[in-house]
């Protein structure tokens, strides 16, 4: 989110950052946004009743402040296919791995446990489908002897912040361009 914030700040950047949301009103990067100067909303996962009024919660967020494109940043929520089809083409996520490889959690463990000798991140457009969704950019780093999961997280962890606002930025483009969702 951050990398996200401060790629907005270059002129030639064609995405604003106008809002951040959390699931989590205690989330560092509610704060983090703030000292940014970015509108920053927390919606309690736990204080609403259920799914469904969390997401109508988080559109409502949304819609109010404008969002065109939402970029997923460390949101471990599972979003429901009618909140995905509501927003479809204009959802974003990181994912720690080179998808369609080692979906889900725990990434940089399996690639470990695997004996990979490459791992990565991903940027892609959500779909209903956990981590399935159309790829936008990869970027692919090492997997060294003696690595374990904190090294190798800390690796992807930077290509994450450089790939991610280019990919934003390209979509952003793109939308602007056509008036439509790439997707």
């Amino acid at each position: 989110m951050s990398a996200l914030i401060e790629a907005a700040h270059e002129p030639e950047f064609s995405a604003e950052i106008s809002l951040v949301v959390s699931d989590k009103p205690d989330a560092p990067g509610l704060v983090a946004a703030r000292e940014a100067g970015v509108a920053a909303k927390a919606i309690d996962f736990r204080s609403v009743p259920g799914r469904a009024a969390f997401e109508a919660a988080l559109h409502s967020q949304l819609a109010s402040a404008g969002v065109e494109v939402i970029c997923l940043a460390g949101f471990m929520r599972i979003l429901s296919s009618n909140f995905v089809h509501r927003w479809r083409g204009r959802i974003l996520n990181i994912h720690p791995s080179l998808l369609p490889e080692l979906r889900g959690l725990h990434t940089h463990e399996r690639a470990l446990a695997e004996a990979r000798q490459e791992h990565g991140c991903t940027v892609h457009y959500v779909t209903a489908e956990l981590d399935a969704g159309p790829i936008i950019a990869q970027a692919r780093v090492p997997v060294f002897p003696g690595d374990d999961a904190e090294t190798l997280a800390e690796r992807v962890l930077l290509e994450e912040h450089r790939i991610y606002p280019k990919a934003l930025d390209a979509v952003a483009r793109a939308l602007r361009a056509t008036g439509a969702p790439a997707i």
